[in-house]
């Protein structure tokens, strides 16, 4: 634009000032940038910049962009106190975005680490929330599909199965002090009732089964005893008094509440027989060719 320099002032040219006043005008009119070039016959588009400067086009020319609704929706949670890292995993969106969306807003107040605490324990929670019932469908689909391959067991595995599972978990006799007898023990009521099933495939008969709840004495030792009684579908004669376990305060156990009913002993009467029979099943089950 045509101007006089006088000292360190400058003054613009009555021409330049009557383009500057006219192209405001049709600007104010709602004409675009290259209709006013056309109307005013200004060759140059750094002359009518320089007539405009300061004068916002009219609302028509600016174009709505996809992100304006997350755009003003990331400067409300910044407003509220998140960060950037909040801010874009609410919206979506990368965090360079949320940076040029909310960067000439003040930087909000550092939260107390009590604060922290809570918002890292939330959002803990809330991923949980979606990905546990997730994972637990993966590990049912995995069992499902094992305990679609054993299926339905022979007398013969059931036999190989619970000697193994007596060995594991069952009383045995040492060079030291010879015990001839079936003892076993477990808190798994699933894993109780394949026991009972395996000693009648072995020909145990019920009325020499005896059974014994062994608990911790701060449990509900009455509630105790009328589950396993119910698991095993004995009656209270074949049961002997309960044992309790003196509970240690200084220590925490996780086995508390409802779902806890202690452990039951299943002992056989005049298993002798029965006992070297299922060292025998052991010695062939486990026996490397």
């Amino acid at each position: 634009m045509n101007s006089i320099e006088l000292g360190s002032k400058t003054r613009t040219s009555p021409g330049a000032e009557r383009i500057r006043e006219r192209a405001i005008a049709l600007r104010r009119a709602g004409h675009s940038f290259r209709e006013i070039k056309e109307i005013l016959g200004v060759g140059s588009n750094q002359t009518l910049h320089d007539a405009l400067r300061g004068e916002p086009p009219p609302e028509w020319t600016r174009r709505p962009r996809a992100k304006d609704d997350l755009h003003a929706r990331a400067r409300e949670l910044r407003a509220q106190g998140l960060d950037y890292d909040d801010i874009a995993t609410a919206l979506g969106v990368s965090k360079s975005s949320v940076s040029l969306w909310v960067r000439d807003m003040p930087r909000p107040a550092r939260l107390s680490y009590e604060e922290c605490c809570k918002r890292s324990a939330e959002g803990s929670r809330l991923y949980w929330e979606t990905e546990r019932p997730a994972r637990e469908a993966g590990r049912e689909e995995v069992r499902a599909a094992a305990a679609g391959q054993i299926g339905t067991l022979s007398k013969r595995e059931l036999l190989i199965a619970g000697a193994i599972a007596y060995w594991c978990e069952g009383t045995k006799s040492k060079p030291h002090r010879r015990q001839d007898c079936v003892v076993f023990i477990n808190s798994d009521p699933g894993l109780i009732k394949f026991f009972l099933r395996f000693l009648d495939e072995a020909g145990v008969e019920p009325a020499q089964l005896r059974f014994r709840v062994h608990i911790h004495e701060t449990a509900d030792v009455a509630a105790a005893e009328e589950f396993w009684q119910n698991v095993t579908g004995a009656g209270s004669a074949q049961f002997h008094r309960t044992g309790l376990k003196r509970h240690n305060p200084r220590t925490v156990r996780k086995n508390v509440g409802a779902d806890y009913h202690g452990c039951l002993i299943i002992g056989v009467r005049q298993s002798a027989d029965l006992y070297r029979r299922i060292e025998g099943w052991v010695r062939a089950a486990t026996t490397v060719a």
